[in-house]
């Protein structure tokens, strides 16, 4: 078989995908091979998720797909296909988080800013199904986040301290 008929063949593969972005219907044809993160990014100008370490670690590329934090550089865009996608851009924008943002000013949690979105996506599925996690809990639910800045207290603070505005 021809290798560059192959090659071009894995390029050009694309799929028309439906789904449901920060609330509103989208619709868009996207690269097969292509990760949710980088459709993200490069195709729909979401810049918030980041491309960290690329292999699930890190927790920079966190989104929530149908309600559950994932992580978006181990899931094809093909795979959100009729499934709801929430970035931080949408739970800002819908002040979802804004609590979290509070905190996390006012409690310094936030240096560089790089950790920064996926913390705040996973905090808020954390308080979402526990609204008064005790330190050791957040902790755990925040261990598969990778800060290099902040040492991580000031974000346990944070979330602390938003976990006190919850209903």
């Amino acid at each position: 078989m021809d290798d560059a008929l192959i090659a071009t063949d894995i390029v050009t593969d694309v799929a028309e995908i439906s789904f449901i972005l920060n609330g509103r219907p989208a619709a868009h044809s996207v690269p097969v091979r292509r990760n949710l993160v980088d459709f993200l990014r490069q195709d729909l100008g979401l810049t918030a998720a980041h491309v960290g370490c690329e292999a699930g670690v890190c927790g920079a590329c966190n989104v929530r797909v149908d309600g559950a934090v994932v992580r978006g550089c181990l899931m094809l865009a093909v795979q959100v296909d009729g499934l709801e996608v929430d970035t931080i851009e949408g739970l800002s924008d819908s002040g979802e988080i804004a609590g979290l943002q509070r905190a996390f000013v006012a409690r310094n949690a936030m240096q560089c800013g790089f950790c920064t979105p996926g913390m705040l996506m996973t905090a808020c599925e954390l308080l979402k199904h526990n609204n008064c996690p005790s330190r050791e809990e957040i902790r755990d639910a925040i261990s598969g986040n990778y800060c290099r800045c902040t040492g991580y207290q000031a974000i346990v603070d944070a979330i602390e301290t938003a976990s006190g505005e919850q209903p």
